[in-house]
């Protein structure tokens, strides 16, 4: 069973930066693709982003496009999400999750039109508020 442990959430004026960083405890942490989710208070699943297993292939939620940088190191099996220019719109419980997702509805996420049924991690809070 994976255990995903996201770190690096807070308080932070808008235009401001956070990095969010996803420790993985997976065997053979290199092999996977990996998501950033979010949530905002009341609402459902968000797909943020996906990142492929070597690194090389990445895809962006068009809200967050050119300002959310996704990164995965396979050596210290982390994954990290580079957050600049944030607003007010992207407070959230931020989450990782395995595997690669291309959209959510409600509580549910999938790649294309496939069910995702991976594991993602208790999620870090980020807030956007002067």
């Amino acid at each position: 069973e994976a255990q995903l442990v996201e770190s690096g959430g807070g308080l932070v004026q808008p235009g401001g930066s956070l990095r969010l960083s996803c420790a993985g405890s997976l065997d053979k942490f290199g092999n996977y693709d990996m998501s950033w989710l979010r949530q905002a208070p009341g609402k459902g699943l968000e797909w943020v982003a996906f990142v492929a297993s070597g690194g090389g292939l990445f895809r962006y939620a068009d809200s967050v496009k050119g300002r959310f940088t996704i990164s995965k190191d396979n050596a210290r099996q982390t994954l990290n999400l580079q957050m600049n220019s944030l607003k007010s719109e992207d407070t959230a419980i931020y989450y990782c999750a395995k595997g690669r997702i291309t959209s959510c509805t409600g509580d549910l996420c999938y790649f294309n039109s496939v069910l995702w049924r991976g594991e993602k991690g208790q999620g870090t809070q980020v807030t956007v508020s002067s």
